[in-house]
């Protein structure tokens, strides 16, 4: 199946870049997601990896396609699957993997669409570290920067924020994916596949919204030092 993009709402809407969202038990915020984000991107792919709640029904009836693992693989294994799934069913040029829990910004995505586009880039990092909108804390802070260092040492590359979730992969970069890691350190898995093909790229301000809920579902300081140990241990 070939996209086919939804007629324009807007003069931002992006109708030839797919969402790539790994989904897992997100059934209380999952449709205001998609929902938001389908108004600028109409065509998303939600690979729900093995939710025991109505995840994969929320962000079907908010508009996205579905693709479900029968089982938790982890979101390594959910955003290889959306990123094949845009690569074997669609002809898009561009993929945004964008998480599920509401922290990324809709227009962050557009502006890094358009730096790709306007640049030549095949990838565009988001950076919560580039400018200050973000603040995670003194001890998250260090933690990140922590991760970037390692990252940074094991890729050859020269990133600000090695670990947001929020990426433009434009399709010959993707097509060079092939992620193994089940647990967070996926997130320099990628990083280095992608540094690997020595295409162009760039890192782009965004700003990562912390809530209550999503530092519940992943973005706490805890979250932050496990990722640190499967990047020192994995």
């Amino acid at each position: 199946m070939r996209s086919t993009p939804v007629p324009p709402t807007g003069e931002r809407t992006v109708t030839d870049t797919w969402l790539v969202v790994p989904l897992f038990e997100e059934q209380s915020v999952i449709g205001d997601v998609v929902r938001r984000a389908r108004e600028t991107f109409p065509n998303i792919v939600c690979v729900d990896d093995g939710s025991t709640d109505e995840s994969a029904a929320r962000a079907r009836e908010a508009g996205a396609v579905v693709v479900r693992h029968p089982v938790n693989l982890g979101q390594g294994a959910a955003l290889q699957t959306g990123i094949e799934w845009v690569l074997t069913c669609t002809d898009a040029p561009y993929l945004v993997t964008f998480d599920a829990d509401g922290q990324h910004q809709v227009s962050d995505a557009v502006d890094m669409v358009r730096k790709a586009r306007e640049e030549d880039l095949a990838v565009v990092f988001g950076s919560r570290f580039l400018d200050d909108r973000t603040r995670p804390g003194l001890l998250k802070r260090v933690v990140l920067k922590t991760a970037v260092w390692v990252t940074n040492r094991s890729t050859g590359l020269r990133l600000t924020d090695a670990h947001n979730g929020l990426r433009v992969i434009r399709r010959d970069a993707a097509e060079h994916v092939d992620l193994r890691q089940d647990r967070m350190a996926h997130a320099s898995e990628i990083v280095a596949q992608l540094g690997r093909t020595g295409l162009p790229w760039a890192e782009h301000p965004v700003h990562v919204l912390y809530t209550d809920y999503s530092r519940a579902k992943g973005q706490s300081l805890l979250n932050s030092v496990n990722i640190l140990v499967d990047l020192l241990f994995r």
